[in-house]
């Protein structure tokens, strides 16, 4: 007589969608936990430990409830597209989930509590809390949700678990390049690498002077180009050229690709240095820091030295879309000024590095696209031409797939500028003003002219909190899940009436 085994079924579906959004929940919740380490150091901040206790355990014990729906058991593929709504819906969750600090503290609605952590987990760097009144457990808060932002949340969730959770969640992120054939020891020596960064960063800041607190808020802060300051007046606090010229490295180190540092840790500086990225950042910061440093000596007669300082740490904190500060306040400043600092912010920092923005490498290919086509105007229409640029391994042929995906991308994101500076104009504010606003939001770069605060309209907050959101998940991720949702949500409806 024979027995048929009957094989279960790999988990598919939804149901594995909430099987890994349990793991990432579990995640959520130990990172809302982590800034109650601050309390061995700062013990007077422990009435608040009960505001990060509740929402972390919470997460914790809801993620593990529907981890229970895979752990254990063979899982299947993701079906197309699915691996964007899981890249969406986690960050969503780790959005609302981290602002209930803020809202059970009472001095945060829903709206300014979900403003403050998209803009965390975006590394943007706006905000609307009062820094000189909030306590070093709400400001390691704050830089916590930095640190894991730059790096991203699947980054995080792959350096625990097995390779079997995959490529496409590590790519739906942003990650466009594996340091290694595993996708996991990529994640992992991305964390290594980023920790490193940091560590440094901070004994660096505190052998300049910057206490110790401070040095670890700002290193996270200028590595994950976030920008997150303790001080209300950012780097400008210290009056410190050493601490500026260590905030503009850990800044330049934080834009550029991962898989660009583990070229330059490993000696192959010929790799690094030609790639595309690389030089085009140089470029940009030559031509655009005498440019400033002219304007702030004509318009605001700063002595030269001066305004060569001011005008490198601006540049360097737009373009690393990172959004700290060395100048008081961007009122008054002549039109041209604010134009140059708005197309820093656009182009924002490298691929697959913790900057956004509509990033260098896009920029670059399509400057290239240019020349290429104004070349070809000039040479025999029988000729054909193979285009290659520098990538960080090797120089690469460029199809015209690849052309057509960067132009596609860059009109989507100028026209979601546009309407999002259109936006804030009807409330009133000059269009300059909407315009380095929503460029500073959309590029997460952080960077105010003092549109978005704690006493805006929530309308203007949820401009600027979209504009965030979409600027670091990148919009093509965001539009996928969009359309995943909706087929999915189409079936589903079919299938009921059918029933």
């Amino acid at each position: 007589m024979n027995i048929t085994t009957i094989q279960p079924q790999p988990i598919q579906g939804y149901r594995l969608i909430l099987g890994y959004l349990g793991m990432l929940c579990m995640l959520i919740g130990g990172i809302t936990l982590l800034p109650l380490l601050t309390l061995f150091f700062y013990p007077q901040d422990g009435k608040e430990a009960i505001y990060f206790l509740l929402p972390g355990m919470i997460a914790i014990l809801v993620g593990f409830l529907f981890y229970q729906l895979i752990r254990g058991k063979e899982k299947g593929r993701l079906a197309r597209n699915q691996d964007a709504v899981i890249v969406v819906s986690c960050w969503l969750l780790a959005i609302v989930i981290t602002a209930f600090p803020f809202m059970l503290s009472g001095h945060y609605d829903f709206t300014r509590a979900v403003f403050e952590t998209t803009s965390g987990w975006s590394t943007t760097g706006l905000s609307v809390v009062d820094v000189t009144h909030t306590s070093h457990l709400f400001l390691m808060h704050r830089s916590t949700i930095l640190f894991f932002g730059g790096v991203g949340l699947v980054v995080i969730m792959l350096s625990v678990l097995s390779d079997t959770y995959g490529m496409r969640l590590y790519n739906a992120e942003g990650h466009s390049d594996r340091l290694l054939p595993n996708v996991i020891k990529s994640a992992r020596i991305i964390l290594i690498i980023y920790f490193c960064y940091i560590s440094a960063g901070v004994v660096l800041y505190v052998i300049c002077g910057m206490p110790i607190f401070d040095a670890i808020i700002h290193s996270i802060g200028a590595l994950s180009t976030g920008g997150f300051s303790n001080q209300a007046d950012s780097i400008a606090h210290y009056h410190s050229i050493s601490i500026e010229i260590i905030t503009m490295v850990l800044m330049i180190l934080g834009n550029i690709n991962f898989l660009a540092h583990l070229f330059l840790l490993r000696g192959k500086f010929r790799n690094f240095f030609y790639y595309c990225e690389i030089r085009f950042q140089f470029i940009l910061i030559a031509f655009a820091i005498p440019i400033i440093a002219f304007l702030l000596v004509n318009n605001l007669q700063y002595r030269f030295g001066d305004s060569f300082r001011l005008a490198a740490f601006q540049v360097i904190s737009a373009l690393t879309t990172t959004g700290f500060q060395t100048m008081s306040s961007f009122q008054g400043l002549p039109a041209s000024f604010m134009l140059i600092m708005i197309i820093l912010q656009l182009i924002g920092g490298g691929i697959g590095s913790t900057a956004g923005g509509i990033k260098q490498y896009r920029v670059y290919v399509m400057v290239k696209h240019v020349i290429w086509h104004l070349r070809s105007l000039f040479h025999s229409q029988k000729m054909l031409y193979t285009h290659k640029i520098y990538k960080v391994e090797r120089k690469e042929k460029i199809e015209s797939a690849e052309i057509l995906s960067c132009s596609t991308y860059i009109f989507m994101y100028l026209v979601i500028f546009l309407l999002g500076s259109l936006l804030l104009s009807l409330f009133g504010f000059s269009l300059q003003d909407a315009m380095f606003e929503f460029s500073s939001a959309l590029s997460t770069v952080g960077l105010s002219t003092g549109i978005m605060n704690y006493h805006a309209a929530d309308a203007i907050l949820w401009i600027g909190t979209f504009g965030m959101f979409v600027g670091r998940l990148e919009i093509y991720v965001v539009i996928m899940a969009l359309l995943r949702l909706r087929k999915d949500g189409h079936h589903y409806l079919h299938t009921l009436k059918k029933a």
